[in-house]
């Protein structure tokens, strides 16, 4: 058996260890007795996206969490966000996404927030995965009175809703806005349509739909096609693409235009600048945030720092800076204003007041920051030394980074959740970047690499 946690809580192929009901079990009982205290009942809220295999870990913690004699608390399909909102809003001792976020539907995973609202420290995690995999938690469960129950909670997408129209000014109307949502056959499918209903747009709503098996096929914030189109048929203002788990934010500007994750950050921190709300004048982004970031932030006068990949990351580093706005390109936002961790939904409703407070189109706000060609290669690789300890490799990148000096960068990391190695090129022209990012990614293939697979290479636009 391998360690549980990655980058992003649990994650694996349903059905499979470590996403399989023995699994899901274990760790409902470790985070229940880590949790204990002395005359207190723990309380874990737990919710889900639209896969079919939600079902069976959702009986499976329950059962993990009563049997350690906590109480569950059943949300049912909720985006991830709104499990971290009902937890601090309940005051649950923690809670439970089953969420594979943006990943196909035969994949889940297991994400933990505390109390706080936050994810769970590594430290934390550690703790956990030790007693899943010690295999002594048989002996840690209570008598027979000493169990818990579960309950479900009915009502907890109305306050979801409320807390999201909370966040939108009270002085500023959707009324009349044509907006359309994809929400991915996903955990924002209910949610979505109603919120934006509830302020008065006029909403259409594609891939939204769930059968269990559809979460993320052709659609949402990898894919957005379907949703590109349509905002242009339809003459939409704005189209607004969400992930399976709803923590993510893909906009398309009403030309039909895919507006990145770092454009939107840029947008919503000029709106917060202008308000005198953004602390520090600092933006948090990553370090594969593209470079039209840096030289926008320059421009209108921010400052940038760049935190590790992870949203986890980002959230660490803002808080440590005291920073209230930071992202991801991939979409993740997090507005610590609002929330204690990045919401889709949410970002949406802020892009959607810069709109309206600035009266310009998401066309003309997303063209304040350029974006630079940027080129990113997956590598499936056999292990994963330091890149520049393989001369073939680090001979590659100075090459590169010396061929495109001030006008590019490199950037060569390994993926936290698979046997990947990610090259991304970013350059003064696609055709420079392309053949750069190709070289490099070649050097790792030959000294590094194993038989490519499905998806062994994936070119992107931005680097999600």
């Amino acid at each position: 058996m391998g360690r549980l946690f990655g980058t992003d809580g649990i994650r694996g192929e349903a059905n499979r260890y470590p996403m399989d009901s023995a699994t899901a079990f274990a760790v409902g009982q470790a985070l229940t007795h880590v949790l204990r205290k002395p005359n207190h009942r723990i309380r874990v809220i737990i919710g889900k996206d639209t896969r079919i295999s939600g079902y069976m870990l959702e009986s499976s913690l329950e059962a993990g969490i009563t049997s350690m004699g906590g109480n569950p608390y059943l949300a049912g399909v909720l985006p991830t966000p709104g499990i971290a909102f009902a937890t601090v809003s309940m005051r649950a001792d923690a809670g439970i996404v089953i969420s594979a976020s943006h990943n196909p539907f035969q994949d889940n995973g297991i994400k933990i927030f505390g109390g706080h609202g936050y994810k769970l420290s590594d430290e934390q995690e550690a703790v956990i995965e030790d007693l899943v995999l010690g295999g002594k938690l048989p002996e840690m469960v209570p008598s027979a009175a000493g169990m818990g129950q579960a309950f479900r909670l009915d009502d907890v997408h109305g306050r979801y809703i409320v807390f999201l129209k909370n966040t939108f000014p009270r002085d500023l109307s959707l009324e009349g806005m044509k907006i359309v949502l994809d929400t991915a056959n996903g955990a924002t499918y209910k949610v979505a349509p109603e919120m934006f209903w509830e302020l008065g747009a006029d909403v259409e709503t594609i891939h939204n739909t769930p059968n269990g098996l559809n979460i993320n096929e052709g659609c949402g914030s990898q894919q957005t096609e379907d949703l590109r189109r349509r905002v242009v048929e339809s003459g939409a203002a704005i189209g607004l693409a969400f992930d399976g788990d709803g923590d993510r934010l893909i906009a398309v500007d009403e030309k039909g235009r895919e507006v990145t994750g770092d454009q939107v950050l840029l947008i919503c921190a000029r709106m917060l600048k202008e308000q005198g709300r953004l602390k520090n004048d600092l933006v948090v982004s990553t370090v594969m945030s593209n470079m039209g970031l840096l030289v926008a932030c320059r421009k209108y006068g921010f400052r940038h720092h760049a935190a590790k990949v992870g949203d986890r990351y980002v959230l660490e580093d803002m808080l440590r800076l005291g920073a209230v706005l930071g992202g991801e390109d991939s979409g993740h936002t997090i507005f610590l204003e609002h929330h204690t961790t990045g919401d889709g939904i949410l970002s949406s409703i802020q892009l959607l007041a810069a709109m309206i407070r600035s009266g310009k189109p998401l066309s003309e706000l997303a063209a304040q920051m350029e974006v630079f060609p940027q080129k990113l290669i997956n590598v499936e690789v056999a292990r994963k030394p330091d890149v520049m300890t393989v001369p073939e490799v680090a001979e590659a990148i100075r090459q590169t980074e010396a061929e495109l000096g001030a006008d590019g960068r490199v950037l060569v990391r390994y993926s936290g959740t698979q046997n990947v190695c990610r090259v991304m090129v970013e350059g003064p022209t696609d055709a420079q970047t392309e053949a750069c990012c190709r070289r490099i990614a070649d050097a790792v293939r030959r000294t590094l690499g194993r038989p490519p697979g499905p998806g062994a290479e994936g070119p992107t636009a931005s680097a999600r």
